[in-house]
């Protein structure tokens, strides 16, 4: 059976869903109760979203729930694992987040835990029990609808490894390589190249794994325009999106991503549900 915890995130068949009731304590507490009967069910799933502690919050008294009414094994979908890019410690003084996550997520004992495209080796290192979606089916069906000949282009070093995998799943398309220079202090991007000499009026899909505010995009296509790029597109596998879609909308002919991080209603963004990605 299943328990979406996000009841706008139905990633599996609803047919089998567990009922609950979630409301919350004038005190602040989140609080869950299953309504469903699980006598004899010996093994759950759990769908979530993380978007904050509160989040981290619900899960974990879920999890406790089920546990109280005799569930013995436990599954865990998260397909955008909180906090994957705080993976290095970079200044004095700052946590190792996403281990702080792991740590929080491995206490639970799950039977699986489940991620789509993490982004980086870090996350699926410290999780136990950890299962990987790529985004293969995602970015395939991201190209079936662009130009034949369109360019694969990496933004960073980052995302290099990835984007060759993703070349060679699909075969016959080429990648060119980005990149770019990140003060750790201070955030500031600067420094964004392209490595290539003329795309000649190519159409070019930047592909990456996160979407925050789109600096790295944003910088990336005005090296690409004057490499004389064709048409520029944008696909991510989890779009937070938090500055909006006005300056990436002005910029790239179309945005794709999943619904692994929100929905998202925007003429500039087609979202692909991971519904239709995990039947593949």
């Amino acid at each position: 059976m299943i328990l979406n915890l996000d009841t706008q995130f139905t990633p599996h068949d609803t047919n089998s869903s567990i009922e609950y009731s979630f409301f919350t304590f004038s005190g602040g507490e989140p609080h869950i109760k299953i309504i469903t009967d699980l006598t004899d069910v010996l093994q759950v799933t759990i769908t979530h979203r993380i978007q904050s502690f509160n989040d981290m919050g619900t899960l974990l008294l879920a999890t406790n729930a089920l546990r109280n009414m005799g569930v013995q094994k436990l599954h865990l979908v998260l397909p955008y694992f909180p906090a994957a890019r705080q993976d290095r410690l970079m200044v004095s003084g700052e946590p190792l987040s996403v281990k702080v996550y792991a740590d929080i997520i491995n206490q639970q004992g799950y039977f699986s835990v489940t991620i789509f495209d993490p982004h980086s080796e870090v996350t699926p290192a410290l999780l136990n029990n950890c299962k990987i979606i790529d985004n293969f089916t995602f970015i395939e069906s991201v190209v079936k609808q662009l130009s034949k000949d369109v360019l694969l282009v990496s933004p960073d070093g980052g995302a290099l490894k990835k984007i060759y995998k993703v070349a060679a799943h699909l075969q016959n398309y080429e990648v060119v390589e980005g990149s770019k220079s990140r003060n750790v202090k201070t955030g500031q991007l600067t420094g964004f190249k392209v490595y290539a000499d003329d795309l000649q009026g190519r159409d070019c899909l930047i592909v990456d794994d996160i979407c925050d505010g789109g600096g790295t995009f944003l910088g990336l296509a005005k090296e690409l325009q004057a490499k004389n790029a064709g048409k520029l597109y944008l696909a991510v596998s989890h779009g937070i999106f938090s500055k909006g879609f006005d300056e990436l909308g002005k910029t790239f002919a179309k945005i794709y991503t999943t619904d692994s991080f929100k929905n998202i209603d925007n003429e500039h963004c087609v979202q692909i549900k991971l519904k239709e990605i995990l039947k593949n």
